[in-house]
């Protein structure tokens, strides 16, 4: 599960300038990493000498964690030589509020999602995430046409810089740039190139309640082609162990554009994860509009899986 989510007591548009500035900032990982360690050298067991080719022992691997199921990216990193899979099994949107006040419904159906992920060292991971299946289905509710657009979505890649708290804490953070490519198909995408990069944070509260923080600054491509403009999401979700290895998480996410017109995004999201064994975890969860421009509701369940 999620840090913020332990089941033993405790638990994506342009953006090419953005990616370039992330990846300044992936510069300064030898000099926070050396920081960390001199701050709190017996916190957790050295394991600087693992990577892709010569993976992290079984018995040093630290609690699996996921960037779901809520849009709260998570600042842990996988194992140095591990993999993990996080995927949507179904995902299902309903679209009848929006801002532009039409008479359209709109229906949207992925099938399995997912998050491909390998460490590649012990505080640095490169994931993969692929929308594999997408169908949109757009009604006109004023002349009864339908419209469905359905294929393989865009790619992005991902890499995940955690700069303190991978191996224990109360607190940890990460960086995390990345580029989204266009490999879209039947127009369920914008044809363009982008970026961002990502600031996760996770705290420990008391009474066995966690927190996690989320900004997030995208270069997006403008509607109307003529240039990129700047996003910026917010999250914070807390988290709670329920029973045994069930847990929960509430969640408040927003996306502001800059761009001429564009009305803000927001979303109350909840949902439910459950540590099957160490190595695999179930989720679902139901993501609420608050504004017009928010997916009216989203229910999804999802899996994931450490190897």
């Amino acid at each position: 599960m999620k840090r913020w989510l332990r089941a033993e007591g405790g638990k994506t548009g342009s953006r090419v300038r953005a990616f370039v500035q992330a990846g300044a900032l992936v510069m300064a990982v030898p000099t926070a990493d050396a920081a960390g360690a001199e701050a709190d050298p017996s916190a957790s067991p050295d394991k600087a000498q693992y990577n892709l080719f010569s993976p992290t022992p079984r018995q040093l691997m630290r609690e699996m964690n996921t960037d779901r199921p809520d849009k709260t990216e998570s600042p842990f990193t996988v194992d140095a030589g591990h993999f993990q899979i996080e995927a949507d099994i179904l995902n299902y949107t309903y679209d009848r509020y929006n801002p532009a006040r039409t008479d359209t419904r709109v229906e949207t159906v992925r099938i399995a999602p997912m998050n491909l992920k390998v460490g590649l060292r012990n505080n640095i991971d490169l994931q993969l995430v692929l929308e594999t299946y997408e169908s949109v289905r757009t009604h006109d509710l004023t002349t009864g046409g339908t419209r469905t657009d359905r294929g393989f979505g865009d790619l992005l890649v991902r890499t995940k810089w955690n700069a303190w708290g991978n191996d224990g804490g109360a607190t940890a953070f990460a960086v995390m740039p990345y580029v989204k490519l266009p490999t879209h198909q039947d127009n369920l995408g914008n044809d363009s190139v982008e970026g961002g990069v990502i600031f996760p944070f996770a705290l420990e509260l008391a009474a066995g309640w966690s927190m996690g923080l989320m900004t997030q600054f995208d270069f997006v491509h403008d509607g109307n082609g003529s240039g990129y403009h700047p996003e910026f999401l917010n999250s914070v979700t807390f988290g709670h162990d329920i029973i045994g290895n069930l847990a929960a998480y509430a969640e408040f996410f927003s996306s502001v554009s800059t761009e001429s017109g564009s009305d803000w995004i927001g979303t109350i999201d909840v949902g439910l994860a459950y540590g099957l064994t160490k190595d695999i975890q179930l989720d679902g969860g139901l993501n609420i509009g608050v504004t017009r421009a928010a997916d009216d509701i989203n229910p999804f369940i999802g899996i994931s899986w450490r190897f």
